[in-house]
């Protein structure tokens, strides 16, 4: 697969926005507009003249993907024309249980997921010895809220997508049964980037 830039919503660090972030999440509420759009146009502006992956799908896991919204579509419409936008449409009930069953390393930020990447000793980060925290927007009636609200704020969102031609949906519950599909999709749309060294 082609290499290119990658950027994932949830790992941009601007710290005062994570800060305010982090308070609507705990209580099982969604980024409001303003402050992701804020935090993905600064980064995003830097890469306006390359090919990027926006790694933030309409129906992510942490619900803060981008564009979530329309006002969030129309402020990425001002800075790039998207070529493909792909949904993953993964069952409510698949998606409440892997988040509930997350668990982190606060002091560095390690993530394991007791179903699927638990750690050796449960409660224990594998490499400090030290105990693993449950954020509190990962709890179980945290994340049904912020599902049922992600639902209802990205609808028009896939709608304008599918309008323009450029959405393509793949459905599952297992990564390795859906990448597939989205590798192929990806190969056939982005072009290969060479290396220094290819050229």
């Amino acid at each position: 697969m082609p290499r290119v830039p990658w950027v994932c919503d949830g790992f941009i660090p601007v710290p005062e926005v994570g800060v305010l972030a982090k308070q609507y999440l705990e209580r099982g509420l969604l980024v409001p507009d303003h402050v992701i759009t804020r935090v993905m146009m600064t980064e995003l502006e830097k890469r306006r003249e390359q090919h990027w992956l926006l790694d933030a799908p309409l129906h992510c896991g942490d619900c803060t993907g981008f564009p979530r919204t329309l006002g969030q579509a129309k402020a990425l419409d001002r800075i790039c024309e998207l070529d493909l936008v792909i949904s993953l449409n993964i069952p409510f009930e698949t998606l409440k249980d892997r988040l509930s069953a997350r668990w982190v390393h606060p002091g560095s930020g390690r993530v394991y997921n007791m179903d699927f990447n638990p750690p050796h000793v449960q409660g224990i980060d594998d490499l400090t010895g030290e105990p693993l925290v449950q954020r509190e927007d990962d709890r179980p009636e945290a994340v049904a809220a912020r599902l049922r609200k992600y639902k209802d704020a990205a609808k028009p969102v896939i709608e304008l997508y599918k309008s323009r031609g450029i959405l393509h949906s793949f459905s599952g519950t297992e990564t390795n049964k859906i990448w597939p599909y989205v590798y192929t999709l990806l190969s056939s749309k982005i072009p290969p980037v060479l290396s220094d060294e290819e050229n």
